[in-house]
């Protein structure tokens, strides 16, 4: 009988797709809460109801009404919603896409988390692919980054949450994948599929729009093909164009893809902020339905939080740095505190909480190794380094949380592999003789010393939460998020 080989990608992509579902169907009879997964299931119904892009139709409004204090004096309200550029569109469309199927009662909570599942698990072999080629003759370091992948909490529990990550973190790997075949095939048509993947990805987060800069650049001098540069910007420019053009129209002035950089920059500068998501501020400007409105004031009132002290604009970047390379606690602080569990013993609730912060802590530590030893003359590993930096930037600028560290997850867990696979022996010898490989690998203790450093602190200021949570009555703390 003839022996069927079957590729280890499609392999790694069932067991993490399996893995996946566990959490999904255990979770088929919950629902969602009133915050940003309200938000995009509005829109998401919406949509598929035949009513455009809007939010907080009637039924809706009276909903949030209970909790936040809704002005509709600035706007001519229509029953149906409010048309809105708050959020960006592609994930309203793919939830759209799947309510059309699902239905709109409460089955269509499962069925997005279904969809989740394949879109996380598909996250898997894509990584496998990246690190065939930032490194082709170490076959290993593909193999370890897609099970290390696969098996990684967080993301195991990400498709249960309807939030734009799902889609986003696809869709962003899957452009460095491209980006990276640019580099070995001198076809024009993959800085197209590059550019327009970089295109849908900010359609699902506007901040992504920064490495799509940085990859033109980085093919124009890098690559040395301007052809290729332009092509990527028109492709991205292409893809994003109609619904800012959309956006432009609906608002009579010129609109970018989302309208919610001033709520955003309010966040991130308000007196009370430490640089990440408060719960306290994040309500002040939800009032104001209207966009434009709310933009143009969180930006203002970011700019006067800045002049009046200038001293801790610095500080505030400093600390979303550290917020940006945080432990993976928050989310299961939050849904713990919330009782979404009911009562854990304090034993299991402690290897739970291990269980979610080692991974990142072991893999970054592991990935700065690795990417000392990278040869950084080479365009694929140079595309690493920028990419990671321009979606870094705008994080510590504007707002950092540990959750946004995520997208960039993949490209991290394949220099951890590469670390794994060898590194240490390589790194003691980088020790042993004066060079770029010694400065780089000082450079690498550096840095997860200052990581270790960052987690402590983060500890230390998180201290009387956590003494809450771990307490006899954790699941009734009722953190804010």
């Amino acid at each position: 009988m003839r022996r069927v080989n079957v590729p280890f990608p499609l392999v790694i992509f069932v067991i993490a797709l399996v893995i996946r579902l566990v959490p999904v169907l255990l979770a088929r009879d919950l629902g969602i809460g009133l915050d940003d997964m309200f938000q995009y299931d509005m829109l998401g119904r919406s949509i598929a109801g035949g009513n455009g892009f809007r939010w907080y139709a009637l039924s809706d409004l009276d909903l949030i009404r209970r909790y936040v204090s809704i002005d509709l004096s600035t706007i001519d309200y229509d029953p149906r919603g409010v048309l809105t550029s708050f959020r960006a569109p592609a994930y309203p469309t793919f939830l759209a896409a799947v309510y059309v199927v699902s239905g709109l009662g409460f089955e269509r909570f499962l069925a997005a988390r279904l969809a989740q599942a394949v879109l996380s698990a598909a996250l898997v072999p894509i990584t496998y692919f990246v690190a065939r080629r930032l490194f082709p003759t170490r076959p290993r370091v593909a193999q370890w980054s897609a099970m290390a992948l696969a098996v990684y909490p967080i993301l195991v529990l990400y498709p249960i949450a309807l939030v734009t990550e799902n889609l986003f973190f696809l869709l962003a790997l899957a452009s460095v994948l491209a980006l990276l075949k640019t580099a070995e095939s001198p076809k024009l048509g993959w800085f197209a599929l590059a550019g327009a993947l970089i295109g849908l990805a900010a359609l699902t987060r506007s901040v992504f729009l920064a490495v799509g800069v940085a990859a033109a650049l980085w093919a124009w001098f890098a690559l040395k093909r301007w052809q290729g540069a332009l092509v990527i910007a028109a492709a991205m420019l292409l893809i994003c164009a109609p619904w800012m053009a959309r956006n432009s129209i609906l608002h009579g002035s010129l609109t970018g893809i989302e309208t919610s950089a001033g709520y955003n920059l309010y966040l991130g500068y308000h007196p009370e902020s430490t640089g990440t998501f408060q719960y306290g501020p994040s309500l002040d400007l939800l009032p104001v339905l209207d966009d434009v409105r709310r933009d143009r004031l969180g930006k203002a009132r970011a700019f006067d939080f800045m002049r009046a002290d200038p001293a801790r604009v610095p500080a505030l970047a400093l600390a979303r740095l550290g917020h940006f390379f945080g432990l993976e606690k928050r989310a299961l602080m939050y849904f713990y505190a919330g009782d979404y569990f009911g009562h854990i013993a304090t034993p299991l609730l402690a290897t739970l909480a291990l269980l979610f912060v080692l991974p990142f802590a072991i893999v970054s530590a592991s990935a700065l190794f690795g990417l000392a030893l990278a040869d950084w003359r080479r365009p694929e590993i140079q595309l690493i380094g920028v990419v990671l930096l321009a979606y870094l930037v705008p994080h510590v600028l504007i707002l950092a949380e540990d959750r946004f560290h995520l997208a960039v997850l993949p490209l991290l867990i394949v220099f951890a592999a590469r670390f794994w696979d060898g590194g240490l022996a390589e790194t003691r010898a980088a020790f042993a003789h004066p060079g770029a490989g010694r400065v780089l690998a000082v450079l690498a203790c550096v840095g997860v010393a200052l990581l270790a450093l960052n987690w402590g602190y983060e500890l230390y200021r998180d201290a009387d939460k956590l003494a809450l949570i771990f307490g006899p009555n954790g699941n009734d703390a009722a953190l804010p998020y």
